[in-house]
């Protein structure tokens, strides 16, 4: 496959509204999760909400597509003049031969819920001016992005749970390489929603603090929000950042709990690594999944230390912006790209007595060293696994 340069991107979170607060926050090591304060929610956890959501309706163009969701992608849109970015890639190859491959979990379910919330009293009728095929559908992000910047290529919502917006890329990369478009803007979008923080609860996976990936203590997850978007193309200038391969697999060793042993996880890094061909001890950094629940660390833990030994620094940022679910794949994508740029190994925040059971080389500090080559690993329910090798170009 031909590597793809990531020439542009953007990435809103708990930490800030484009890449720079984001950058910040994580070369100081402060997170962006708070006590959970969204609206019908009433739980005793922690999340990682981006701020001003409420506050920023749609453009009145735009008013069929509103919703939290789309909000939240518009916001991340505006950020780091990354519409610039494709306006200037529509000129170079036309609005058509732009694909358009984006991932999340539950898109805008919240307008779902605000619609059943009001539902007519005698006849349960839903509101008139709820609009499923544009707020809540899975298709609804892509469409609404498409009509904002105004492309019209190939396009695709895949929905995979937490492995969603890593497997957009290998989605990028075949439709490229199969001659069906010239560029892609890849990315994901997941928004905060009554139906996933207590559906999660429900599952005993919801930690009462911020979360502590890979510590001996830790107890589950903090729900986040996230957009993050990329611009990938075939050109590679000297020294860019460029997708060097991918990994993709599908164990199904249950519906919500990953194989013990990591078998699936396995299976898509070694994927990766050989697409990229690489050696594991060409890698300098693995971002992990890294969520706080006892199982999922474990059983990561297992698959890169079987690959990697314990030689190469990882770490999770989750205790940075909480598991943001559908686009956590994205926003550790672009944090690689950070990681890359301002030669840094992240720590994983709030751990603090790491677990005696794992094996891999985990940071519990910030590391200043030269950092080529990242592994992303996204990894969903259901054992659908993603692994991204992000590099320099040679």
């Amino acid at each position: 496959m031909a590597d793809l340069q990531v020439s542009a991107y953007t990435v809103t979170t708990a930490l800030g509204h484009g890449c720079e607060p984001n950058r910040q926050a994580l070369a100081r090591g402060e997170g962006g999760l708070r006590p959970c304060d969204l609206s019908g929610v009433d739980l005793q956890t922690w999340i990682g909400r981006v701020a001003g959501l409420e506050g920023a309706p749609l453009p009145d163009a735009y008013a069929e597509h509103e919703c939290r969701n789309n909000r939240l992608a518009y916001l991340g849109l505006l950020q780091d003049d990354f519409t610039i970015r494709v306006a200037e890639a529509i000129e170079r190859y036309g609005s058509h031969r732009i694909g358009v491959f984006l991932g999340t979990s539950t898109s805008g379910i919240q307008s779902s819920e605000e619609a059943y919330a009001n539902r007519d009293p005698v006849s349960g009728a839903l509101p008139r001016d709820f609009r499923y095929e544009t707020t809540h559908a899975t298709y609804s992000l892509a469409g609404f992005v498409k009509a904002a910047l105004g492309l019209r290529g190939p396009s695709q919502v895949i929905s995979t749970a937490c492995s969603s917006s890593a497997k957009v890329f290998a989605t990028a990369q075949r439709y490229i390489d199969a001659g069906l478009c010239d560029a892609a803007l890849v990315g994901g979008v997941d928004s905060l929603c009554q139906m996933t923080l207590y559906g999660f609860n429900s599952l005993q996976l919801v930690s009462p603090e911020p979360c502590r990936p890979a510590d001996a203590d830790r107890d589950g997850i903090n729900i986040g929000e996230a957009a993050g978007f990329a611009l990938l193309e075939r050109r590679a200038t000297d020294s860019a950042i460029v997708l060097l391969g991918y990994g993709e697999s599908s164990d199904a060793h249950h519906m919500s709990t990953p194989h013990p042993e990591g078998r699936g996880a396995a299976i898509a890094v070694r994927h990766a690594l050989d697409r990229a061909g690489l050696r594991p001890q060409q890698i300098d950094y693995i971002n992990l999944h890294g969520t706080a629940t006892q199982a999922n660390d474990l059983s990561e833990d297992r698959a890169v230390h079987g690959i990697f030994g314990n030689t190469v620094p990882c770490s999770s940022t989750k205790g940075f912006t909480g598991h943001t679910l559908g686009a956590a794949g994205i926003v550790e994508a672009i944090y690689s790209c950070f990681a890359i740029e301002d030669g840094v190994v992240f720590p994983s925040l709030n751990t603090k007595r790491l677990d005696e059971r794992m094996r891999s080389a985990i940071a519990l500090e910030p590391l200043a060293r030269p950092v080529n080559r990242v592994v992303s690993n996204s990894f969903g329910f259901g054992g659908s696994n993603a692994c991204l090798i992000l590099g320099r170009s040679s």
